[in-house]
């Protein structure tokens, strides 16, 4: 078998085979072609998002052995690992960085993998190949975020330059009901975990999981206005248009498990979940009526109900929020890569995310003590 590989860029995941696609990735939703066509289809990416598709493949013998979602950026939002103050000093030293290059799931900071790949050859040359088409293109860099561990030590071996940030995620140890995780916690941390779910669910209505078909249209219009609402407080302007949740619903309700608290039979907040092999990923909550707790209740201690009845190994719940700590979630790191073509500015980075890494690790060792269960009582 011929060892020459070709890399192709393509403008829209439309032009390659879906069965293709998924079969070069791992079961990851947020990867899988129905997500990433569902983005362009309903034009959250795209001409004038800031996100355009350049999807990245490298083919053998005339077939497709590696791909990845690779977008041109023209600012940094909707990345969750951010590079603003890099871009900042970037202009400062009198260089131009956007565009640039993101190997990325656009608005979603959920782990994966990003090489999607049948080998290490292959995914060596798609990170080869976003260098090639950065230079060709004359963009400052390329990055690749939310990545797996392997891929960062591949990346790093590139020349890419790793980055190590945080996230809280819940982590399934056998358990074999909510009540069996609340016995590895401390006695007061259970109490209390009790006392803020009956509340929760106190709030004078029920809470329903739909998923596959019981997923209606009227619960998508229901959850576009929480998700509006959250998206114009946090954003400014929600980066999701309603078309999208109208194209998940057609190809990927099986994966998707909406949350939803109805009161008088009308909905009143939702948490919007996505379902892997292995996890569950929380995305986006909002509600038209505030109850004390009914958050926390929905988008963690639910997700952790359907990880433990489905046996799955983590429930990861979005970016950021220390109060995921106090509900049984964990400080884990998260890797990303990096690479800009200006030498002086890569090795000034390198110093950088060198102190970054010694930081983080201290950091999540410090937050690891704040958890809720028993001291010395857990295993990896």
């Amino acid at each position: 078998m011929s060892d020459m590989l070709t890399l192709t860029t393509h403008p829209s995941i439309a032009a390659i085979d879906p069965h293709v696609w998924d079969g070069l990735g791992d079961g990851n939703p947020f990867t899988s072609h129905r997500f990433l066509l569902a983005l362009e289809q309903s034009r959250s990416v795209g001409t004038g998002s800031g996100w355009q598709p350049l999807h990245l493949t490298v083919e053998r013998d005339g077939a497709i052995v590696g791909a990845a979602p690779l977008y041109a950026k023209s600012h940094s939002q909707g990345e969750y690992i951010f590079d603003h103050n890099w871009a900042q000093a970037y202009v400062r030293a009198g260089g131009r960085y956007y565009p640039k290059l993101q190997c990325a799931v656009p608005f979603t900071p959920a782990t994966g993998a990003r090489l999607l790949a049948r080998d290490d050859m292959a995914r060596a040359a798609l990170l080869d190949g976003m260098m090639q088409v950065a230079g060709r293109l004359d963009v400052s860099g390329t990055h690749v975020t939310f990545c797996t561990e392997a891929e960062a030590a591949l990346g790093a071996a590139a020349g890419f330059l790793p980055r190590i940030t945080q996230q809280y995620h819940w982590l399934n140890r056998g358990y074999a009901s909510y009540d069996d995780f609340l016995g590895a916690l401390s006695s007061r941390k259970r109490k209390d975990l009790r006392k803020e779910r009956a509340r929760a669910q106190g709030f004078g209505g029920t809470i329903r999981h739909l998923t596959g078909d019981d997923l209606r249209p009227h619960h998508w219009d229901a959850f576009w206005e929480f998700y509006q609402d959250t998206g114009a407080r946090k954003w400014g302007q929600p980066y999701l248009t309603r078309a999208f949740f109208d194209r998940i619903h057609e190809t990927m309700r099986d994966d998707i498990l909406l949350v939803l608290a109805e009161a008088d039979g009308m909905p009143i907040a939702g948490a919007l979940n996505f379902l892997g092999p292995d996890a569950i990923y929380g995305r986006y909550w909002g509600c038209a009526e505030d109850h004390a707790f009914l958050h926390f209740e929905l988008c963690y201690h639910q997700a952790i109900d359907h990880a433990i009845a489905h046996g799955l190994a983590r429930v990861e719940a979005g970016a950021q929020g220390d109060h995921k700590l106090a509900r049984g979630y964990e400080p884990v790191p998260i890797h990303s890569l990096h690479w800009v073509r200006d030498p002086g500015f890569l090795r000034a980075l390198e110093g950088y995310l060198r102190q970054e890494r010694d930081a983080m690790g201290a950091e999540i060792e410090a937050l690891a003590e704040f958890t809720p269960f028993r001291k010395g009582d857990l295993s990896p």
